[in-house]
């Protein structure tokens, strides 16, 4: 059904108690990217691809929670970090935030553009001064799998949980689920095409409510949703996390200092660390579905 006609036959359905097409369809319809061949299609873009596929309810009842753990190496893996050790530690200048470059965005043109897109500046985004990838910024750090020995499907919600300290009284943390796709002979550097992400300001880690302010240097949990996908990884890619302060303008950027949003009129840089050893093994949980 083309998505129109699906909203008249749910208006129908729900509103006006009709009998319409929508009572012979199944509870949930999903779209499951890549199943593509990742060369370029007559437009000249990614041909990802994807299926839709009917499921009867959401979170798929077979999906399986699992973690993958960052390392100090900027390893991803489902190996837990069996030892203590020095962590990531970078920092965040509020002057230069992490520009936006696509994502799950509904109504932003022409400021930002949503969907899919190779993780790299450009000019035609706004807040880009240059084609480097982002994780080549100093404030940007990558954590990666080796490539999938198997196709790896991942579908339904996804959570982060960062083990983290930072100087400053206030921050925020994001974290980015890409997709890494190999080199091939229409992209020759490969692509890393981001798939969902989200941010959490630190003095909201623990409620909406009340704020808490860090205190320098102390370790803290800092566990958030990232907005559900579906999205099939082939034999060969490699699924990679970024996590950084900023994504602007998506999300405003933390001045750090602690004072009331939006009226803040100082900044100050904040030297952040994440963790990743055994007490504190910062994660990205993955709805892995096995079929």
């Amino acid at each position: 059904m083309a998505y129109n006609d699906v909203r008249l036959a749910w208006f129908d359905h729900f509103l006006k108690g009709l009998r319409t097409a929508l009572a012979a369809c199944a509870s949930v319809r999903i779209f499951v990217m890549g199943t593509g061949d990742d060369r370029r299609n007559y437009a000249g873009r990614l041909r990802h691809g994807g299926i839709w596929r009917d499921e009867e309810a959401f979170p798929l009842p077979d999906a399986a929670p699992t973690p993958f753990y960052l390392h100090a190496d900027g390893s991803l893996s489902r190996d837990r970090p069996a030892a203590a050790g020095e962590p990531s530690r970078h920092t965040f200048d509020p002057r230069d935030p992490v520009p936006t470059i696509g994502g799950g965005l509904s109504a932003a043109h022409p400021i930002m553009e949503p969907g899919a897109y190779d993780q790299r500046g450009r000019a035609d985004f706004f807040g880009s001064r240059d084609a480097l990838p982002l994780n080549a910024r100093s404030d940007v750090l990558s954590f990666r799998t080796a490539p999938l020995e198997a196709d790896l499907e991942v579908t339904g919600p996804v959570a982060v949980t960062l083990y983290a300290s930072s100087s400053a009284p206030d921050t925020d943390f994001t974290a980015k689920l890409i997709e890494v796709i190999p080199p091939n002979a229409d992209y020759l550097e490969g692509l890393a095409i981001n798939l969902t992400d989200s941010i959490l300001r630190a003095r909201y880690r623990n409620g909406w409510t009340e704020p808490e302010w860090l205190e320098p240097g102390q370790v803290c949990a800092f566990a958030f949703a990232l907005y559900p996908t579906s999205n099939l990884s082939k034999t060969g890619h490699c699924i990679r996390v970024d996590v950084s302060n900023s994504n602007f303008p998506r999300f405003d950027v933390n001045p750090n200092t602690g004072g009331p949003l939006g009226r803040e009129r100082q900044f100050r840089l904040a030297h952040q660390a994440i963790f990743h050893e055994a007490a504190y093994p910062s994660h990205i949980v993955l709805p892995l579905i096995r079929r």
